[in-house]
């Protein structure tokens, strides 16, 4: 007999845990959460399926899994909290705060902002590197301080697959004598109560399901000239999914890619930006800095995803060049990002709406999957939003 899909939804949404329950009987859907805040209240907290591959362990209340690159919505977010303070400057260049970034051609003319918007032309590593090198702070960001940009600074995005908080990551250390990490669990999680880490305590390892790594895509980096921009931003080094397994992958800092977490967790910390900068009286940002978010970096064809992507400062808008690649997004005042595999969290400003998706099983596609179109268009249906 099939698991039943756990947790609360309001009435409108029962369309929802039904879609959820069928994905997991079908084997479409392995584990999965699904939040939805709409104006500071989780009108949907959902969880179910399996924890495992097998199918001998359920996906529980606090089961949290490898969220890959919405992973890079915190990174993002932390940045961000940092220009509230006054401790970033997101006009000025990167080397006004971490020197050693100005080789290369890059002294004034690689901005923050360039980095949050995946505009900086620094969009992976020059030189090759194995996945221990990934693990290694020091020698990971200090190749990328010395190499040159890709393509011209602000002129286009190319999407900075691996090391995005690798490059945040460092600005925050060196403004906050902290490491992202340490960052995101005294600053952001603590505070909000929120299950989400970069990387994993060894102590949460017990209830983490591993990813269950996605169909093979056909999509073939070999065969790709190894000095265009895609070649070198994916394949330096190249990431297999079942790293995420690893003791290695979870002690390390890779803040573009391995957080922890499940939908509420997700949704908990990324729904300050949906409601102004607060949650229950913790206050992350202003108004005024979610703002700038919304100021569009890049609206075209992203040198390293191909696709048609619409950038603001830290996360992709919806709308524009975004409309061709992810137009099953909600129109208006949205930001957003999402995780190999199908993970996303979306913050619709103008409906006040979060919507967060983890699940284990990983699907086809760069950002979202079939899954998570299916459920954002159920939920947005459910909240009588027009054109769903």
């Amino acid at each position: 007999m099939a698991i039943e899909i756990q947790g609360t939804a309001d009435a409108a949404f029962e369309g929802l845990r039904t879609l959820m329950q069928e994905q997991v009987a079908s084997g479409e859907e392995l584990g999965a959460s699904i939040v939805i805040n709409v104006a500071g209240k989780n009108v949907v907290d959902l969880w179910g399926g399996y924890a495992d591959e097998g199918r001998t362990q359920p996906w529980t209340k606090d089961t949290i899994t490898h969220i890959w690159s919405s992973t890079k919505t915190v990174a993002a977010l932390a940045t961000l909290i940092l220009v509230d303070r006054g401790l970033l400057d997101l006009e000025a260049p990167v080397s006004k705060y971490w020197p050693e970034f100005g080789a290369e051609g890059k002294k004034d003319v690689v901005l923050v902002k360039h980095v949050l918007s995946h505009t900086s032309g620094v969009s992976g590593w020059e030189k090759p590197m194995t996945i221990q090198d990934l693990y290694d702070w020091d020698k990971a960001t200090s190749r990328l301080a010395a190499q040159k940009p890709w393509w011209t600074p602000g002129s286009g995005s190319g999407y900075h697959s691996l090391n995005y908080g690798h490059l945040l990551g460092e600005l925050v250390r060196r403004v906050t004598g902290k490491s992202l990490r340490d960052f995101v669990r005294e600053e952001m999680a603590g505070p909000l109560g929120a299950d989400l880490q970069i990387g994993a305590a060894e102590k949460d390892w017990p209830r983490i399901s591993p990813v269950v790594p996605p169909p093979p895509s056909g999509f073939d980096l070999s065969k790709m000239d190894p000095e265009s921009i895609m070649a070198k931003t994916f394949g330096t080094p190249l990431v297999d999914a079942a790293y995420s397994w690893t003791p290695e992958w979870r002690r390390a800092e890779i803040p573009a890619v391995n957080g922890h977490s499940h939908a509420r967790g997700l949704a908990r910390i990324l729904s300050s930006i949906t409601l102004g900068g607060s949650v229950d009286g913790v206050k992350l940002l202003s108004p005024e800095t979610i703002e700038r978010i919304f100021e569009v970096q890049a609206d075209g064809v992203d040198h390293v995803l191909s696709i048609p992507m619409r950038y603001g400062i830290g996360f992709g808008l919806a709308g524009g060049a975004s409309a061709q690649s992810v137009g099953w997004l909600p129109s208006g005042k949205v930001c957003f990002w999402g995780g190999w595999g199908g993970s996303l969290i979306v913050m619709d400003l103008d409906r006040q709406i979060t919507f967060s998706y983890v699940m284990n099983k990983m699907g086809m596609g760069i950002l979202g999957s079939t899954r998570t179109e299916a459920y954002i268009k159920v939920a947005y249906k459910a909240l009588g939003v027009e054109g769903y």
